[in-house]
This record gives C-alpha cells, sequence and structure tokens, in this order.
C-alpha cells in the first residue's frame, strides 16, 4: 500500500528584509550594467551636425584637452610630487590621453581614467607634497575629470550619470579617510563639482534630445496633415462624382422602364432582360445613397444644387473681378457634349485656381484659357505677380495649407489627366490641366442615338 508523503511546509511569506534586499541587488544590477554599457552607438558627438566644421569640433577639442593636460600633468607629478619622470609619465598618459576618446566612448575612457587617478592619488601619497600641493587629485587631475564628466554628461543617462557620481564620491571619501591630514579639501571639491558638470551637461543633452524630439514630431504631423488633407479632397470628390454617377444610373433606370412602352413586339425574354436592368439600377442607386451617407461628414447638409460645369466659368470669372482681380476668358462658343466628370473637374480645377490667385497674388493680371483638340481638353490659367500698390493688396495667405493643389491633382488623376504647375520666371503662378476626352461616336451608331434624358437627382433622392 503506498504512503502518502506529508505535505510541504508552508513557506513563509516575504518579510521587507527580503524585498529591500531584491531591491539592492536589482539596483546594482542596473548601475553595473549602466557603467559598462554605453547607452549611446560609438558615433562621434554631433555626429549628425549640418556643417562640416560643427563635426570637426569635437576631434579639435579633444586633441587640443589631450594636448594640454599630458605635459603639464608630467610637470606637476614631476615638480609637485617628486615622482620619478617615468613615473610621472606612465601616470599623465594613463589619467589624460584617454581624454582623446570623449568624442565617442566617453563611457570606456572614464573605465580608465578614473582607475588612473586612483592609483596617481596612492602613488603621491607615499610622497612628499611641496607647498601648495594638492591631494588627492591634484589640479591637472581634477579638471581633466571634470571635462570627461561633462562628456558623460552629453551622452549617457541619468542613471549612469548618478552612478559615476556616487562611485566617484565614494572614492573620494575613501582617500580622505585613508589619510585625512594629508587631504586639504580636493577630495569633496571634486564630489561637488562633479555635481554641477554633470547637471548642467545632463541639462544640454535633455534639451538637445526634446528639440529632436519637437522637430520629429513636426515632420509627422505634417505628413499627416497633408494625408488628411488628400483624403478631405478624395471624399469631397467623391461626393460630387456620385452626383454624376447617380444621373447616368438614373438615365439606365428609366431607359431600362420604358423601353417595353417604345419598342413594341418584344418577346418576353427581352421584356424580363430590361426589368432586370432596371431593378439592378435602382439597387445600385440604393447602395450609393448609402455610400454617400458614410463619405458625407457629421453635420454636413446634402447639396441641392446641381454641379457645375463649364458652363458656369464665365460666372466664376466675372464673380472673381468684382472681387477685384482683373481677370480675363478665353473659352470657346461650341465647347459641348462633355463627360459629366470631366467637366465638373474643369470647372473645379478654374475655381481652386481662382481662389489662389486671390488669396495669395492679390491684383495679379489672371487669364483663363479653355480649349479642346478633340482628344483632350485643356485648362490654362496663368497669372502674373502681384501688384505691389496699396497696403490693401497685401496677400490674405502667405503659407497655404495645399488643400487647391492636392484637389486639382486628384481630379486630374481621376480623369486620366496631366497636371502641370509651378511658378514663373517674372513671379505668376501657371496651373495646366490636360483631360482626355472619349472618342467621338460615329454617326448613326447606337452610341449616338437619342435617348429620352432624365433631370439629374438631387444628392438627397438618389
Amino acid at each position: 500500500m503506498p504512503t502518502s508523503s506529508p505535505p510541504p511546509p508552508p513557506s513563509s511569506p516575504p518579510t521587507t528584509t527580503d524585498g529591500l534586499l531584491s531591491a539592492a541587488r536589482r539596483n546594482l544590477r542596473e548601475i553595473a550594467h549602466g557603467l559598462s554599457h554605453p547607452s549611446h552607438p560609438p558615433s562621434p558627438l554631433l555626429a549628425d551636425a549640418p556643417k562640416r566644421w560643427q563635426r570637426l569640433m569635437p576631434y579639435v577639442v579633444v586633441l587640443a584637452l589631450a594636448a594640454v593636460f599630458v605635459p603639464v600633468t608630467i610637470a606637476v607629478l614631476r615638480d609637485q610630487y617628486g615622482l620619478a619622470g617615468g613615473v610621472a609619465g606612465a601616470l599623465a598618459v594613463a589619467q589624460a590621453a584617454p581624454l582623446l576618446m570623449l568624442a565617442h566612448r566617453p563611457l570606456q575612457a572614464w573605465w580608465i581614467i578614473f582607475p588612473a587617478d586612483v592609483l596617481g592619488a596612492f602613488v603621491t601619497l607615499g610622497h612628499p607634497v611641496k607647498e601648495y600641493g594638492i591631494w588627492p587629485w591634484p589640479p591637472p587631475t581634477l579638471i581633466g575629470y571634470l571635462f570627461l564628466l561633462l562628456a558623460l554628461a552629453l551622452r549617457e543617462t541619468r542613471r549612469t550619470l548618478v552612478s559615476v557620481w556616487l562611485v566617484t564620491g565614494a572614492a573620494s571619501l575613501a582617500l580622505h579617510l585613508i589619510s585625512p591630514e594629508r587631504s586639504n579639501g580636493s577630495a569633496p571639491l571634486l564630489f561637488i563639482l562633479g555635481a554641477v558638470v554633470l547637471v548642467i551637461g545632463a541639462a544640454v543633452r535633455e534639451r538637445g534630445v526634446a528639440q529632436r524630439r519637437l522637430a520629429e514630431q513636426e515632420t509627422i504631423s505634417e505628413a499627416e496633415r497633408a494625408q488628411r488633407t488628400l483624403l478631405e479632397e478624395r471624399t469631397r470628390i467623391a461626393r460630387e462624382l456620385h452626383d454624376v454617377v447617380a444621373h447616368h444610373m438614373s438615365v439606365i433606370t428609366v431607359q431600362a422602364d420604358s423601353a417595353p412602352y417604345r419598342l413594341g413586339g418584344l418577346p418576353d425574354e427581352v421584356r424580363e432582360e430590361f426589368d432586370s436592368i432596371a431593378a439592378s439600377a435602382r439597387e445600385s442607386l440604393g447602395e450609393m445613397r448609402r455610400l454617400l451617407m458614410v463619405l458625407r461628414s457629421e453635420g454636413t447638409e446634402a447639396e441641392r444644387t446641381p454641379q457645375p460645369g463649364l458652363d458656369r466659368v464665365q460666372q466664376l470669372v466675372e464673380a472673381t473681378v468684382r472681387a477685384g482681380l482683373p481677370a480675363e476668358l478665353s473659352l470657346p462658343a461650341g465647347l459641348t457634349g462633355l463627360p459629366q466628370t470631366v467637366d465638373l473637374s474643369a470647372y473645379r480645377i478654374v475655381q481652386e485656381a481662382l481662389a489662389n490667385v486671390v488669396r495669395h497674388a492679390p491684383g495679379a493680371r489672371t487669364r483663363v484659357s479653355v480649349g479642346s483638340d478633340g482628344a483632350h481638353l485643356t485648362v490654362l490659367v496663368v497669372n502674373g505677380p502681384p501688384e505691389r500698390t496699396g497696403s490693401s493688396l497685401a496677400p490674405l495667405e502667405t503659407t497655404g495649407t495645399g488643400h487647391g493643389l492636392v484637389g486639382m491633382r486628384e481630379r486630374v488623376r481621376l480623369t486620366g489627366g496631366t497636371l502641370d504647375t509651378g511658378p514663373l520666371p517674372d513671379g505668376g503662378f501657371r496651373v495646366a490641366a490636360r483631360l482626355p476626352l472619349p472618342p467621338a461616336a460615329p454617326p448613326g451608331s447606337a452610341g449616338a442615338a437619342s435617348a429620352p434624358a432624365a433631370p439629374p437627382p438631387r444628392p438627397e433622392d438618389s
């Protein structure tokens, strides 16, 4: 008969001491990781600066620091502390030569300079110091270490800087306790000045990071605004095209419904086919009505006026002239029978171009030309430089939102045409659109046959 094992004793709940020890171990691991792993790639300071002299500046600074501190440290250690020339030279190279690494690897330089400074304090401890000698940090060592802390503050994280500062303070305190009669103020001085330098450098670094993030956010916001503008224009064009398509679908429905009455003697199969066409057209109109409800923004009312075309360009130019803009129009008299999409797009292009002239070049002489070669419809709006006489002719806007040009491009892209816009040498602006036209139907073909026309439905009825 198997015997059951006794249940394990209940584990004791963690105490406050265990929690403190766990937090201390975790913080020590993070401090050790921060001191041993740089928080930045080994790229030079100011590597992204736009000018060459700015990118070279860190190298010039570290070369100057090394060139100054190596001989000065040798002279101080030899003359003030009585070290032999070879020992003084070795310590000076260990303490000052790694300053060359401040431009791209300051944390690695700290791992060389800090132990060398501590070693130098122990070496000088066994030699008599002349008058005005400072221990444990001689003046060149102290000043060079402050430059090192500044380089760290410009590159490393806040946790790493605090860790470096605490390690420096602990070393200063330990050296002071080893020989308090020898310590004459440089130990706490490095601790205090190091804190000031780290705070200043960290503030400069964080300000640069904030400015860089702000510039990135502005770039993202600009891209989002451009995308929103594009979507708004596409939605507006889609709402307008809804009326055009709804008109054609209404014509199809009327033709399919009236065909059995207009054409006598149709077989039953043909009548059923016409009924099916009419039913499909009505269903399509219903689907388009639901699509329009999705495209229409909240709070917007359905437009009750028919969509404009080139027949209203004359009124548009006259209204622009009344607004104080000298404009003239060239429009052929026999330009009729255009597809509604091309007709609407041409009108909107002229409207947007004239609106841009009013906003950005008040008083500029403007010419609107519309023509056709049978295969393409050409729309050209050219304005001269704005008038500079009189304060009343100041531009209404100095920077545009881009809605006008975006709308023109989308309308031209919809029709498969081309758009050319840009400034002119004399200070004016040119908008040229070329919209393709469908080939003309040959006489007597089914496409040229007359069909009963139906008035275009209002958007709220389609």
